[in-house]
């Protein structure tokens, strides 16, 4: 009887299916997208404003009434007014007691104010359930119906209970709750949307200087140095020359500048003889801008290939390329193919290709939507060992390039090394830092202690 009733209380419709009220304070440009989205989801909505007249720019379905009276309608609220408007909702404090307050609100710069907004709604009205939440979400996002931008929304509240209301509110939208906590985390959930490309500072401004530096080496060594030494003017090199020139030992080097960090943790494991002790500040920013130095070095690798394709366009080209046949045609000379050259040249494309394919695939493989599609395996096998191999073919492409001119005096203008040159350094030192790793007496042991095992353990038995 009892294995009969369970059954059918299992089988049984959900006749729940209606969704609670809620109230929003405020008809402003988010108040009105956010009203919207929930009356298409289903919501009941009521607005709370200082007018109640009608207005075409609010939902149709949805009604207005005065603040007061709104409140009475709704256990959840949403204050879609900013934080200097806050003060009028003391006089409801008796309306508000025991009801969720959804803080929704934004600053115009980080760490505005001492406290959060929330935690200032909440010692406003001390008698409210304050929860934080769809701030990270845009006016812009839920009219497009979210399909363009993040659909997380990120909620934290010091009561269980409304937390839990206001995440199935979020889940009702078609959105994806992150709990973050406490009414502490307020502040950080209020910081995220004033943050421009965080992860991406110490990146950008690495490239920056590293670009600015290329830029003016090659410029010193193929224009400034050409014009005073051989009164040439080959300022148009500009254009064209010089960024092909910057393009690729960038990709080069911001490509070693990937790896790199990977062979000084392992090189401090190895001495630590742990892996339970924390890497310094340093090198652990270093590691998390990994993804963004390899997108910024596959940027620069794009170019260089897109460079590279237009290059027999340039007047200068073909200039040079008739003034080669016509020396050869007044000379009455054939020149014959020197297979040698060949062979390089055919292997330096090659290489190139090779390694710039192996590059776009670390690219799209680093997209959150084809990472998420393989297993943790899979992601290691392309990110390392592919990498690795794409590192050596795009080092093998510019060392066959420019083998020749090593050990040829004509190659160091002013004494330097040629901009090649100085893009081989830190790709060559990872690659021989890493070939030494991964020796079988040294893998060993540091497959030893990432897995657990420590020289000197913390905790003797």
């Amino acid at each position: 009887m009892n294995k009969n009733s369970s059954n059918t209380m299992a089988l049984a419709p959900n006749t729940s299916n209606k969704r609670e009220t809620v109230c929003i304070f405020g008809t402003g440009d988010f108040g009105r997208a956010l009203g919207q989205k929930m009356i298409q989801s289903g919501y009941p909505v009521v607005y709370g404003s200082r007018s109640t007249q009608i207005s075409n720019l609010i939902p149709k379905d949805a009604e207005v009434l005065g603040h007061a009276e709104a409140a009475q309608k709704a256990a959840v609220i949403i204050i879609a007014i900013q934080r200097q408007h806050y003060n009028f909702l003391t006089t409801l404090a008796e309306v508000l007691h025991g009801k969720v307050l959804v803080d929704i609100s934004n600053n115009l710069k980080l760490n505005q104010y001492p406290e959060s907004n929330a935690e200032y709604l909440a010692q406003l009205l001390p008698g409210s359930k304050v929860v934080k939440g769809f701030n990270t979400v845009s006016a812009w996002a839920l009219q497009s119906g979210t399909l363009d931008a993040s659909r997380q929304v990120f909620i934290c509240g010091d009561d269980v209970e409304a937390k839990q209301m206001v995440m199935n509110i979020v889940r009702g939208l078609g959105l994806t709750p992150v709990d973050k906590g406490s009414l502490l985390a307020a502040q950080e959930i209020e910081n995220y949307p004033l943050q421009l490309f965080p992860m991406w500072k110490f990146p950008i401004f690495l490239s920056l200087g590293l670009g600015l530096f290329f830029f003016f080496y090659s410029l010193a060594l193929d224009v400034i140095h050409t014009y005073i030494y051989e009164n040439n003017n080959f300022s148009f090199f500009i254009a064209i020359t010089v960024p092909n020139r910057v393009f690729p030992a960038m990709a080069l080097t911001l490509f070693g500048l990937v790896y790199l960090p990977g062979i000084f943790a392992a090189i401090i494991q190895l001495y630590r003889g742990t892996k339970y002790r924390r890497f310094p500040d340093w090198l652990d920013r270093w590691m998390l801008a990994r993804k963004q130095l390899g997108l910024i070095a596959l940027a620069f690798a794009s170019l260089h290939a897109v460079f590279t394709l237009v290059t027999p366009l340039r007047a200068f080209s073909s200039w040079r390329t008739s003034r080669q046949i016509i020396s050869q045609a007044l000379s009455n000379e054939t020149v014959t193919l020197d297979h040698t050259n060949a062979w390089l040249s055919d292997s330096y494309l090659a290489m190139g290709m090779l390694g710039f394919f192996l590059f776009v695939l670390l690219g799209i493989t680093s997209l959150p939507s084809v990472s998420n599609s393989v297993n943790w395996r899979e992601f290691r096998f392309v990110q390392s060992k592919l990498g690795y191999l794409a590192l050596i073919l795009c080092t093998a492409h510019a060392m066959i390039y420019g083998g020749k001119w090593f050990l040829n005096p004509s190659a160091y203008k002013w004494y330097l090394p040629d901009i090649y040159m100085l893009s081989l350094v830190v790709p060559c030192a990872v690659l021989v830092v890493k070939f030494v790793l991964i020796f079988p007496c040294v893998d060993k042991h540091l497959t030893r202690i990432r897995q657990g095992w420590e020289r000197k353990p913390r905790y003797s038995e």
